[in-house]
């Protein structure tokens, strides 16, 4: 087995990418870096393929797309194997991302011609005599851009619902995790029996901007916000539309009738797995003064039972990307120096390529612990004095992606209020496994989604038909209409719409 001591990730040789475990340096695989051309290659194969596989229809993509899913479930372990080994994910943490995706796969292929199929709609007085009909289409070529801290859901959400919807796909995965997204590609053409409806191009951030410029019908994105506008900009030299998802710093809100025990056990689930590498992790915590100790002292009990490495039992793994360790390191130390206090961890946890579970309290408001996307296994806790006040401090923030409250009579309504695109209540995360709902932000943390009825139909256009199927009582779409003809209408519309 190769070693590369110390990686600079993401290794770069002979025009291959090569993929090495975070803290070992262990190789885990190879794949070739892709140019200009053949990015463009790439594409334009798929938009061959497209045709053949929107023409197989609805019934087929099904089966097809189920097979996949199959073959995914049947070889789960072997796949979270691989993403352990690729990006120093728990084996534990893997299989449940992995899960999540076959879920998602299952619901889009499922799901698909429902959502998507042919309706008849509602005629309204002038237009009677018509009929209406409405479909989704795809749009063609999907050009999606993974994320390496879940390496397998990320790139499935757009993935599986824009293949459901008859488009195919041209697939960068992340730099740090290409040979996960390889083992994606390769085994959707082991299931579907054709190449080139799912296809990946792999490289550093030129090769995005190349898929950007490709001259897909769509790009999905999953990033970084200064990376997404990046993105976005690339796109509109040729009015590419665009979904951004674009991390987040998402808050949880303790009611005074939250069940604590439930409570911090969310909470430190949901800061810390992954290592804290999620952009939906709970980073910020507003809970309510007369819970406040306890719900501190809890988070702190079990945050500090976590164990950390790279062993198939640790619970909290390696920072992928070596970089992000600094960031992590700031952000401690910046809080502490305001006035913060550590009440787990601290300075001393960021212990390349590790960071130990943190707690901090009693950080301003203005630290970047508090308004940047620290992506680490840490996260604040604040004293609030009402629910009012909850609410302001978690909508204090340029992101909107997800969220998490904690409370019995007002859980409802406190969601509501929560500035983001998705909100859990009495629970953390779970809106990223329910295939029925939308996943996305507003604000910072992007727009468009994935999942659900609304992640079908970002990845097809509408198709609007009307069709005669009766003369025209108020002939309102001619130039042969008579003054009577008008008179009538007037004395129509007075009459259906002049009421209140």
């Amino acid at each position: 087995m190769t070693v590369v001591r110390n990686p600079s990730r993401p290794v770069v040789d002979d025009g291959h990418l090569l993929s090495c475990h975070p803290a070992t340096g262990a190789q885990v695989g190879r794949v070739r870096i892709a140019d200009r051309d053949q990015v463009a290659a790439a594409v334009a194969a798929a938009r061959t393929a497209a045709d053949w596989w929107v023409g197989i229809g609805h019934a087929q993509r099904r089966r097809r797309l189920l097979r996949w899913r199959s073959l995914l479930a049947t070889r789960i372990t072997e796949l979270a194997d691989l993403v352990n080994r690729e990006c120093g994910k728990p084996v534990a943490e893997a299989v449940v991302e992995i899960a999540a995706a076959i879920e998602h796969i299952d619901w889009a292929a499922q799901h698909a011609r429902r959502v998507l199929g042919v309706r008849r709609t509602r005629t309204r007085l002038i237009t009677a005599e018509f009929s209406g009909h409405l479909e989704y289409q795809p749009l063609g070529v999907i050009g999606v851009i993974g994320a390496w801290n879940y390496p397998v859901l990320i790139p499935i959400g757009p993935i599986a619902y824009a293949l459901a919807a008859g488009n195919t796909v041209v697939f960068k995965p992340s730099e740090y995790t290409p040979v996960t997204g390889q083992w994606l590609v390769d085994t959707l053409t082991e299931a579907v029996g054709a190449e080139s409806v799912l296809t990946a191009v792999h490289g550093l951030g030129d090769v995005g901007d190349a898929l950007c410029r490709s001259g897909v019908d769509k790009l999905s994105f999953t990033g970084s916000p200064r990376t997404g506008r990046l993105v976005m900009a690339a796109c509109a030299e040729t009015l590419t539309p665009v979904v951004i998802e674009a991390g987040g710093k998402d808050a949880m809100i303790v009611d005074d009738d939250a069940d604590i025990d439930a409570a911090a056990e969310a909470c430190v689930w949901g800061a810390m797995t992954n290592a804290g590498q999620s952009c939906i992790g709970i980073e910020r915590v507003y809970a309510l003064a007369p819970v406040y100790d306890a719900f501190v002292t809890a988070v702190v009990d079990r945050a500090g039972r976590l164990t950390v490495g790279s062993g198939p039992d640790d619970q909290v793994g390696p920072i992928a990307v070596p970089g992000q360790l600094d960031v992590i390191r700031r952000h401690v130390n910046d809080a502490l120096a305001a006035g913060g206090r550590a009440v787990l961890g601290g300075a001393a946890a960021v212990q390349p390529p590790y960071v130990h579970p943190t707690v901090l309290v009693d950080v301003p408001p203005d630290c970047a612990a508090v308004r940047e996307e620290t992506f680490g296994p840490t996260v604040t806790i604040h004293r609030v004095g009402t629910i009012d006040e909850a609410i302001a401090a978690a909508n204090d923030t340029r992101y909107g992606l997800g969220g998490a409250v904690f409370g019995k009579r007002r859980g409802i309504a406190v969601a509501r209020r929560v500035r983001s695109g998705m909100v859990s209540i009495n629970s953390v995360l779970t809106f990223v496994g329910f295939s029925e709902l939308p996943f996305g932000g507003i604000g910072d943390s992007g727009f468009g989604r994935v999942h659900g009825e609304d992640g079908l139909r970002e990845f097809s256009r509408s198709k609007a038909i009307t069709r005669r199927r009766a003369p025209s009582v108020l002939p309102t779409m001619t130039f042969e209409r008579t003054p009577t003809d008008l008179a009538r209408i007037v004395k129509v519309v007075k009459l259906r719409y002049g009421r209140d």
